[in-house]
């Protein structure tokens, strides 16, 4: 229901006013939108993730409730997204849908908006997981290298070898 509420009082104003007067125009107002979708994305699944509700129902509740910042930004990039969505039959295409900033007009006047999102959603996905790789390998402490030299015979030792066995 959000999402239809979206399209029927800020669609219209979204891509007939707003987008177009976007630095770099209704292209570049696509690219930020498509690169927003994985980040939002993350915002909204990052704090599940850490849930345990065996150990603690407290943090686990805080958790899903600091989730949901990104469950509302889901909805208003999906939001933005949805409003560009042309109806399924051709004899739905009334004079609303080709009105400035409806849906067919969007796609008259912009053909590529599809293209644009999609590219920068996909280039935005790529840059989050390859810093999220960087950041877990950082994270994750090296184990101890066994090429270290011997170690100094210890004066304790019976065989002066420090508890290693003497060579054969």
């Amino acid at each position: 229901m959000p999402l239809v509420l979206f399209d029927m009082y800020w669609g219209h104003e979204l891509w007939g006013d707003f987008a177009p007067a976007w630095p770099g125009g209704a292209y570049a107002f696509t690219g930020v939108v498509g690169a927003l979708v994985p980040v939002v994305f993350f915002a909204w699944v990052a704090p599940l993730t850490r849930m345990d509700w065996k150990r603690s129902r407290a943090r686990s509740l805080a958790r899903v409730a600091a989730s949901l910042p990104g469950l509302g930004a889901c909805y208003l990039v999906a939001g933005v997204i949805a409003t560009t969505v042309r109806p399924k039959r051709r004899r739905d295409w009334d004079s609303g849908c080709y009105s400035e900033g409806g849906p067919c007009w969007v796609h008259v006047h912009y053909p590529w908006l599809w293209v644009v999102g999609l590219v920068s959603t996909l280039v935005a996905a790529a840059l989050l997981i390859t810093l999220l790789v960087r950041l877990s390998r950082r994270a994750t402490p090296t184990p101890p290298s066994t090429s270290a030299p011997p170690a100094d015979p210890t004066p304790g030792s019976p065989t002066g070898t420090g508890g290693r066995r003497p060579p054969a």
